[in-house]
């Protein structure tokens, strides 16, 4: 019985040897294995999230991931991932998001970011290959207490900032400063801020002296209220000054009201907006202008329209807008403005924008004509008719279709 006893000891041992010896061959991710995801991602989000392969065009993806921003109340953001499947996840959808603050660096809005695109992409990886490679963690205990905003969802920011710059033929100097208070809820939105900005530049350039100066001030504030998910309506107020179109001192209030023939909760894809203000003016002028006005009491109004449209294929953005003085329709501005980024085909894409505003309002013109130096510095506002910027390019990429590498090695040189 011994005997036997030792002889399975034996045999026990020697397979544990064996085993130790054969280990069991450890399973490597492969890239073929992972998910092919399109979407816009900087050197730091690939290299950051290195488990999918990030396609350079979009017919060969399996998930489309269009990431959106808005402006929140606080100061900060809010970024949304819409995730559309395609190929194998055909008829996938899904929508995270995350928000940033006006006290976060870029490197902490930067992290939300790869933390929410992970979370995101974590439903779609459960199957794959690659999920034995994952870990997930949770860093911080749950708090048991609710804490309450002290500041009820007001948010205060004030900047000063000064600039000084030279060369042997110029100078300049300028004086910056800011302070403004917002709260931003789902059903008001107020805003209010004090601007004020001035700069000198001297110029003294073989027999040529002069001095540019601009100075412009803005007191300003909005309060706007939301009716529903296509409603909303609101008054704005605004007392500025600016040397360069005429104004000692102006004062424009009045109500307004808006209609978005979407939902406002889909404003990160697409938003359909038509808006009508009419205000009640009064400005004071620095010189005589060519109306021969020194001041007066005015009323206008304007009507805007504008869409904005979101999608896998691109993004596409038009608006139209017609304003006048009410005592006189002639003194009117027309514009027109538009935005188009499409991808054509596979590594195929076109972009374009541009502008262009009919201008008959100019009230606020000095009177006489501008001299050299006005028109060369840009220190007046000068007459003119219409205003208009465009621009329009093409782009085609082909190659291999992954665009997963990140070497930041002497990129100083391109």
């Amino acid at each position: 019985m011994k005997q036997l006893s030792a002889i399975f000891i034996l045999v026990l041992f020697a397979i544990n040897l064996s085993a130790e010896e054969n280990p069991k061959p450890k399973k490597k991710p492969y890239r073929k294995d992972a998910i092919n995801v399109y979407m816009d991602a900087d050197s730091y989000m690939k290299k950051e999230v290195p488990f999918i392969n990030y396609v350079r065009d979009i017919q060969d993806a399996d998930l489309v991931v269009l990431g959106t921003y808005q402006s929140t109340g606080s100061g900060g953001g809010e970024y949304t991932f819409f995730v559309d499947g395609r190929n194998r996840f055909d008829g996938a959808k899904d929508t995270v998001k995350f928000n940033t603050y006006p006290d976060e660096t870029d490197e902490e809005a930067r992290q939300k970011g790869v933390r929410t695109l992970k979370m995101g992409m974590m439903k779609y990886m459960i199957n794959s290959p690659l999920a034995d490679f994952i870990d997930i963690q949770f860093t911080e205990p749950i708090a048991e207490e609710i804490s309450t905003d002290k500041w009820n969802n007001w948010i205060f920011t004030t900047r000063l900032s000064g600039t000084l710059q030279g060369q042997q033929a110029a100078n300049g100097r300028a004086i910056q400063s800011t302070f403004s208070a917002a709260r931003t809820t789902q059903v008001w939105r107020l805003n209010t801020g004090i601007y004020y900005n001035t700069s000198t530049t001297d110029y003294d350039y073989a027999d040529i002296v002069a001095t540019d100066k601009r100075e412009d001030s803005r007191v300003y504030g909005d309060v706007v209220k939301s009716i529903g998910e296509h409603w909303a309506v609101g008054v704005s107020s605004d007392v500025f000054k600016s040397i360069y179109s005429n104004y000692d001192l102006g004062f424009v209030a009045g109500p307004a009201i808006e209609y978005d023939v979407y939902p406002y909760s889909e404003s990160t894809q697409r938003i359909f907006r038509f808006y009508y203000i009419l205000n009640y003016g009064f400005n004071n002028y620095a010189d005589t202008t060519v109306f021969l006005k020194t001041k007066e009491s005015l009323w206008s109004h304007k009507l805007n329209a504008s869409y904005t449209n979101f999608q896998n294929w691109g993004t596409i953005n038009c608006s139209a807008g017609w304003s006048n003085y009410l005592q006189d329709f002639a003194l009117n501005r027309f514009s027109l403005g538009a935005y188009v980024n499409v991808k054509i085909a596979k590594g195929l894409t076109f972009n374009m924008q541009g502008g262009y505003a009919f201008i008959h309002d100019q009230i606020s013109l000095r009177k006489g004509d501008a001299s050299v130096e006005d028109i060369l510095l840009s220190r007046k506002e000068l007459s003119t008719t219409y205003s208009y910027q465009t621009s329009i390019g093409i782009t085609y990429r082909f190659g291999s279709i992954y665009n997963n590498v990140v070497n930041p090695r002497l990129d100083v040189l391109f």
